[in-house]
């Protein structure tokens, strides 16, 4: 059967989006050159505020304890394990991996290849799509698909077209994909708009609207300062089922639009630390730190609002925090696991 014209039209700007998504990540991972990391541990810097703090807190625990220096490396997930397989020094540590949001990487390097490891002591989070909670209060919108009630798009319009806007994640994260699934399946494609804004421009816009009355539906995790700064709801999808929540990342297949299928919320994140299996070799004692770090998710919140709402530095904040659990840090690595 022929789509209508009504319907290619609809259809065209989610088609647009995809292509976008995939030059920015292209670009991102190409232009990200070589370092000279052979004197130094180098820690990717992820583009999500928690991969940063965490990033700078397991550097700081290696420099203060091991005397090692550090270097920092941004880059994309794809090519954050593409340079830890490699085991050359560029990258040595992934600090932030959220599963199963990148568990494509995971089973090629770690499960497969077996040149990338994962810490045991992962965080836990959690992630789904959020909306002001006096908003969801409002308009009674209490799961996602009430988002597609036409009564809500005004209180959901941030750039004043007349319709609601979802923000569905940054153009370099796997996440932004499994949204843009979520939100065809979800039969939202007709009443939202997604964005793919730098996450700090998008909850400058998203403050300034709730201050206004307004707001926007967005994919929300935990931990996040976010949460802090205003009251959310996090809306009610159903329980996760394997069955009903197929995800195929782009870097699976160029047909992964059709061949995903998401009908259910999210199973239980974990995040974990990575690192290259290279690492045990030059540094082992680094090596069995990074496989045992802890930290709980409400901490990370707490220094995420510390920095990016209170404005303090956030090598400060992360100092204060190592200091603060310096006995606790003192175990990690400890004990042959």
């Amino acid at each position: 059967m022929k789509r209508s014209y009504k319907q290619a039209s609809r259809a065209g700007p989610i088609r647009l989006l995809i292509v976008q998504l995939f030059l920015a990540a292209f670009i991102a991972f190409t232009c990200a050159g070589p370092t000279s990391a052979q004197t130094r541990i180098m820690i990717a810097l992820p583009s999500w505020p928690g991969g940063e703090i965490m990033a700078n807190l397991i550097g700081q625990v290696i420099e203060s304890r091991y005397g090692h220096k550090v270097g920092y490396v941004p880059r994309a997930n794809a090519g954050i394990f593409a340079a830890m397989d490699l085991g050359h020094g560029e990258i040595d540590i992934h600090p932030d991996v959220w599963l199963p949001n990148q568990q494509y990487f995971v089973d090629v390097y770690v499960r497969d290849k077996q040149t990338v490891l994962l810490s045991d002591t992962p965080y836990e989070g959690r992630s789904g799509i959020c909306v002001p909670t006096q908003i969801a209060q409002d308009h009674a919108i209490r799961t996602v698909r009430d988002l597609a009630d036409p009564s809500v798009q005004a209180a959901l319009d941030l750039d004043g077209d007349g319709r609601g806007e979802i923000w569905v994640g940054q153009t370099d994260w796997v996440s932004t994909y499994s949204n843009l699934v979520r939100l065809r399946d979800y039969g939202l494609v007709d009443s939202l708009a997604p964005s793919t804004e730098a996450e700090a421009v998008f909850f400058a816009r998203l403050s300034d609207a709730i201050g206004h009355g307004r707001g926007a539906a967005f994919y929300c995790y935990i931990p996040h300062y976010i949460h802090i700064q205003h009251d959310l709801t996090m809306l009610e999808e159903p329980p996760y089922d394997p069955s009903q929540h197929t995800f195929v990342a782009p870097d699976q297949d160029v047909d992964w639009y059709a061949k995903s299928r998401i009908l259910t919320g999210a199973p239980d994140q974990r995040v974990a630390v990575a690192f290259s299996s290279a690492l045990r070799l030059r540094h082992p004692e680094i090596a069995k730190l990074v496989a045992d770090v802890r930290i709980h998710a409400d901490d990370l919140s707490k220094m995420l609002f510390d920095v990016h709402v209170d404005r303090m530095p956030l090598k400060t904040v992360v100092a204060n925090w190592v200091q603060a659990n310096a006995n606790s840090i003192s175990a990690w690595g400890a004990q042959d696991r």
